[in-house]
């Protein structure tokens, strides 16, 4: 008997929570499938993959570290998603982030003045947050005013950021005594977040994304705004009679996950890596739409999906080291829990089945009389 998707009568609330550790486990299982297809045992394969990168205080903090622009990137596109504003350009905001905190980090290098020192950082986290919120103006502009699709425009926006960046760190903006690298010159300490763990990397952006998700969780729970994203992506027309604008929340959601974009750019930038380089990200903004929908679009839930993809960057580069594995194995592991997530998902919708759907029999002349006269 072949299996069939029956509808369901309402949605399951149940696997809509669930199905996400379905598309883990998943994950996990076809990935020792392909490790053992390249020749690894798969239960060491798995364990250097998922486990040998957090198997120390040190690891663990990384995993932090890795995680925090995921968490940024991801709360902010969330919001969007709810509205049905699909921002699909985190990566660009991101990176324009980077820039506009970056920059202002170079300006001020071998400043001397204590006061310009002390403003250093916060005046880079509010230029990382409004560089990000000017990039993802462009698609709510182009949306609001010629209904274009902010899909395409966020998306081809990333490209053109990126090469910003590379034309400037090659330029202008490259370290006169850096032996020609395509590098800026390191940043001051007083441009540096700060660390919050001697011996490890783990620096004051963690505490920024706790804080995003908190803030993040009360608008959407507590507020007349959050209302009004939810109203405006399950009921459009709803959303319309109730004086609901779209036009206004297309903008509002775009700002809010640009801004936030923009803080995870300066957060790397003055974090871990310290300088402009002509590539700041591996692909956080992209990884973090499948981390948006790995925790269902709920703040808190976003939280724990980006320490799951975190942990997939940490294997994946130890998956390198000790196993001789190609970088892409990191790309691999994202695409296939995007992948089962998204088969999963039918089933919160649709049960399955198996065997030939029942036949309705058309009733009697006397079973028909029956029934008119109950409804009578």
């Amino acid at each position: 008997m072949l299996p069939r998707l029956e509808p369901r009568k309402e949605p399951s609330r149940l696997l809509t929570w669930t199905t996400p550790l379905i598309a883990v486990a998943a994950t996990l299982v076809t990935g020792a499938v392909i490790f053992w297809f390249m020749g690894h045992s798969p239960g060491t394969a798995l364990y250097t993959f998922f486990v040998r990168p957090v198997a120390d205080l040190y690891g663990f903090t990384e995993l932090l570290v890795k995680a925090t622009p995921l968490v940024l990137c991801a709360v902010g596109l969330a919001i969007g998603f709810r509205a049905n504003v699909w921002n699909i350009g985190a990566e660009g905001q991101l990176t324009l982030g980077a820039v506009f905190g970056g920059g202002l980090a170079i300006f001020l290098h071998g400043t001397e003045s204590a006061l310009v020192q002390a403003l250093t950082l916060p005046l880079m986290l509010i230029a990382g947050v409004l560089g990000g919120m000017a990039w993802a103006a462009i698609p709510a502009f182009l949306k609001t005013r010629y209904d274009a699709n902010e899909i395409l425009t966020s998306l081809m926006l990333t490209y053109v950021a990126t090469l910003l960046l590379s034309t400037l760190v090659h330029g202008p903006w490259k370290d006169p005594a850096g032996y020609n690298f395509p590098e800026s010159v390191l940043f001051g300490e007083a441009a540096l977040l700060p660390v919050l763990w001697d011996g490890t990397r783990l620096h004051l952006g963690g505490l920024l994304a706790l804080f995003a998700v908190a803030l993040a969780w009360f608008v959407l729970a507590r507020t007349l705004l959050g209302f009004q994203v939810k109203v405006v992506g399950m009921a459009p027309q709803a959303a319309g009679y109730a004086g609901f604008a779209r036009r206004r929340m297309v903008w509002v959601t775009l700002l809010i996950a640009g801004g936030l974009a923009g803080l995870a750019g300066i957060v790397e930038v003055a974090g871990p890596i310290g300088q402009l380089l002509p590539v700041v990200s591996p692909g956080y903004g992209f990884t973090a739409i499948i981390v948006a929908f790995l925790g269902r679009l709920h703040p808190v839930g976003i939280l724990f999906a980006a320490l799951v993809l975190a942990l997939s960057y940490l294997g994946g580069e130890t998956a390198q080291i000790e196993l001789g594995l190609p970088q892409g194995i990191t790309g691999v592991f994202q695409g296939m829990i995007l992948f089962f997530l998204l088969a999963s998902d039918v089933l919160i919708r649709y049960r399955v089945r198996f065997g030939a759907p029942a036949i309705a029999r058309p009733a009697t002349v006397a079973e028909g009389g029956e029934r008119a006269e109950q409804g009578a």
